[in-house]
């Protein structure tokens, strides 16, 4: 092996490495909505709403909302005008506490 294309591969392997160990932690770079609810769910049920908004990790705005019964999560569908009206009004409540 030739000592240039055993320096591009030191460098090529080096370079990977200081990807691998500089690259942040507990992000994910993916949408983690697979699919959308849009049935409705009285907000009653539901005990927190994340909303996530689109960017490089996702090109779609997320809402998943945390139910009562377990904690399971499920994504709601923010095109649905129930899920606007829900988010509406909690936005405003806490506007309310402030």
């Amino acid at each position: 092996m030739s000592s240039t294309l055993s320096l591009t591969l030191l460098l090529l392997l080096t370079g990977c490495i200081v990807l691998i160990h500089t690259a942040p932690l507990g992000v994910e770079l993916r949408c983690k909505c697979v699919k959308t609810i849009s049935d409705f769910i009285h907000p009653r049920q539901i005990t927190n709403i994340n909303i996530t908004p689109e960017g490089p990790h996702c090109s779609n705005i997320e809402v998943i909302a945390t139910l009562k019964n377990g904690g399971k999560e499920i994504c709601l569908n923010p095109e649905t005008k129930w899920v606007q009206i829900v988010i509406k009004r909690m936005l405003h409540s806490a506007n309310e506490k402030q």
